[in-house]
């Protein structure tokens, strides 16, 4: 928690949120307009087709049986507008679900990414900081084995005993 905490840059996240601003407004100033108006213009439509419903009701009350053959085709065809009408707003509210899951899978997936590099180098961190442990114990203890005289002659004389000249 530190560690996000120490890696937090708030300029980073104006911008970001900046540019999260500045989509939504581009999606409202460029799609919502063109779907607001597709919808609309099929409530215009299905107004229509109520009042040619209407006049067709009022015909069948003048007319015969002619009357009655067009309000059912005009009651078809209102039904099929509402039934066309409720497709497109079901398959738009799948589209944007849709949509919605594939960025979701893809933030998941960058930040097992993001969390993968950290956890690599958090461990060449803890390797680079053994190494240097390491170093550090073998100079000290290399030290106190040869604080003495007596101890670096004995040591030096093995040594040469080891190496053996060609």
């Amino acid at each position: 928690m530190d560690q996000l905490l120490n890696d937090f840059s708030p300029g980073l996240f104006i911008i970001q949120t900046f540019l999260l601003l500045g989509l939504i407004f581009l999606m409202v100033k460029f799609a919502w307009k063109p779907i607001m108006s597709a919808i609309e213009s099929r409530e215009e439509g299905i107004k229509d087709a109520l009042a040619s419903a209407e006049e067709a009701k009022k015909e069948m009350q003048n007319i015969t049986a002619d009357s009655e053959k067009l309000l059912k085709e005009a009651r078809a065809e209102r039904e099929g507008m509402l039934k066309e009408a409720k497709d497109i707003k079901e398959s738009m509210i799948a589209e944007a679900k849709e949509q919605a899951e594939a960025e979701g899978s893809k933030m998941i997936e960058k930040a097992k990414l993001t969390i993968e590099a950290e956890k690599k180098a958090a461990l060449e961190d803890i390797k680079k900081q053994v190494a240097t442990l390491s170093v550090a114990v073998a100079e000290k203890m290399l030290k106190e084995e040869l604080a003495d005289d007596k101890k670096q002659q004995k040591y030096i004389e093995d040594s040469l005993k080891d190496i053996q000249l060609n």
